[in-house]
């Protein structure tokens, strides 16, 4: 008898039937109705495949022939490399990696204080994100106040690859950063061909809802797909607001700017990585707010991922956050249906773990306990497994006769593997005499302080030095004579 296969957990929030409509409706969409393409170049690419374009009116309608063919052109999954040269992911599939997520300009300090960002606080959470082995991946998670704006996106990533061996998801803020973000790279692996071919960085590309693509995120998909470096569409209708006020509706309008994104790139270079994602999101109609962590929003981000699944995209979204301004019970519940459900969803790249406040805030604390909301979902997800033919009766006489499987061979082999065995964060100790002891916060506190004390990643003296050069000459456009010292 052979072993029976390990059963991998799912949801589904989708009949195949209510799939095949959406993506049906979506087809309509690109060809009848269109998208606005504000880059001319943009625009100029998708006429030289055929495509029905006007110039005066930044418009392009894509015929489902041609989307179909950038569907088959795309991989469906492609490996990151980290810092060191070393493969270190697999997107695609059913592989999940958790990764901070990006742009929050606050940080939440454990005394409870909230304020801007500095470039300080984003060494301290890349060295933390390096330490944490349930948070696969890096991001250029913060907007660090302490430079100019229009320094902060390549300066990011030069602080990101210094302080965090792990691949990283990152973003442009301004079209003219990409070369910069490009040197960066070829400078880690030898030459912008390496950085291609074994790619550390995912570049964020973000449309604009309802069905318009800027400058800036053209040009990012143009120039990731001509470099073979990943992008990651993050389309983001808002229901009622800047989608249809109806979920399946909504999911029409993300189904579009993501097919047209991934037309776009593979009509610039067939073949080049993308990844089919978004951050969908409610419209709290009552409160005017756009609850990233809510239920309903949860509820969007499982469908899309079936539908991208459907054409076997790589998957990302934004979950494991929370829309509480603390780290209290309300951001428990929600990071952790977040952090559970992506997993549950086959989700490849899931971004938010420790943001706060509609993605606005970071706190180190809530990352730590998110790392372990993190671990438990993996744990999940790899399922109850069949390890031997006979499940429990080959060891059973022994047992029974010593009353016990606590000295048994087989416990003593597989209890780790079985069971998860959680960090410091999580309190399975009983309650001490006159008192309950430290919050899951105050232990996170800790662990905080323990991880930044050990040994931090460090890259090449010589590489660090080519790093300075090149932002430091960028920096210097806007004025910026020397970068911030780390204050840690």
């Amino acid at each position: 008898m052979s072993l029976v296969p390990t059963f991998r957990p799912r949801i589904q929030m989708l009949s195949q039937e209510m799939i095949d409509r959406i993506i049906d409706e979506a087809f309509e969409v690109l060809s009848v109705i269109g998208l606005q393409f504000e880059h001319p170049k943009a625009l100029a690419i998708l006429g030289e495949h055929g495509q029905r374009i006007d110039k005066a009116a930044e418009r392009a309608w894509l015929s489902r022939d041609f989307v179909e063919k950038a569907i088959r052109s795309a991989p469906k999954s492609f490996k990151m490399w980290n810092v060191s040269g070393d493969a270190s992911i697999e997107v695609g599939g059913d592989n999940v990696t958790y990764d901070p997520g990006s742009a929050a300009i606050k940080v939440l300090d454990p005394d409870g204080t909230v304020r801007p960002s500095t470039s300080s606080d984003y060494i301290r959470l890349a060295r933390l994100v390096q330490q944490l082995p349930h948070i696969r991946a890096s991001s250029t998670a913060l907007v660090p106040s302490d430079v100019p704006i229009e320094v902060s996106d390549f300066y990011r990533l030069y602080l990101a690859v210094q302080n965090c061996d792990k691949p990283v998801v990152t973003g442009l803020f301004r079209e003219e950063s990409f070369p910069a973000m490009l040197e960066i790279l070829s400078v880690i692996r030898g030459s912008a061909k390496e950085a291609g071919e074994k790619p550390l960085a995912i570049f964020d590309a973000c449309p604009s809802s309802p069905l318009r693509w800027s400058v800036l995120t053209s040009e990012s998909i143009m120039e990731c797909a001509r470099h073979n470096l990943p992008s990651e569409i993050i389309s983001v209708p808002l229901t009622g607001a800047t989608g249809p006020v109806t979920f399946s509706g909504t999911l029409v309008v993300h189904t579009a700017e993501n097919l047209a994104g991934i037309a776009l790139a593979q009509a610039v270079r067939p073949g080049a990585p993308v990844v089919y994602g978004g951050a969908p999101c409610l419209m709290d109609m009552r409160a005017g707010q756009t609850p990233f962590a809510s239920l309903d929003t949860h509820m969007i981000d499982c469908a899309y991922a079936q539908i991208g699944k459907t054409f076997g995209f790589p998957i990302h979204s934004y979950m494991g956050l929370s829309d509480s301004k603390l780290v209290d019970a309300q951001a428990g519940y929600e990071s952790g249906m977040g952090v559970m459900l992506a997993a549950l969803a086959g989700v490849n790249i899931v971004s938010g773990v420790g943001i706060l406040d509609f993605i606005t805030c970071q706190s180190l604390e809530k990352l730590v306990i998110d790392n372990e909301l993190c671990g438990m979902a993996y744990r999940l997800i790899d399922g109850i497994k069949h390890r031997h033919e006979k499940m429990a009766i080959d060891f059973l006489p022994e047992a029974v006769k010593a009353g016990h499987f606590l000295g048994h061979p087989t416990t003593l082999k597989l209890f780790r593997e079985e069971s998860l065995l959680p960090g410091k964060v999580v309190d399975r100790s009983s309650a001490p005499q006159g008192g309950r002891g430290p919050s899951d916060y105050q232990r996170a506190g800790t662990v905080v302080k323990e991880l930044l004390a050990r040994e931090p990643f460090r890259l090449g003296e010589d590489k660090v030095r080519e790093l300075d050069r090149i932002v430091l000459r960028e920096a210097k456009e806007f004025g910026m004579e020397a970068l911030p010292a780390f204050d840690g």
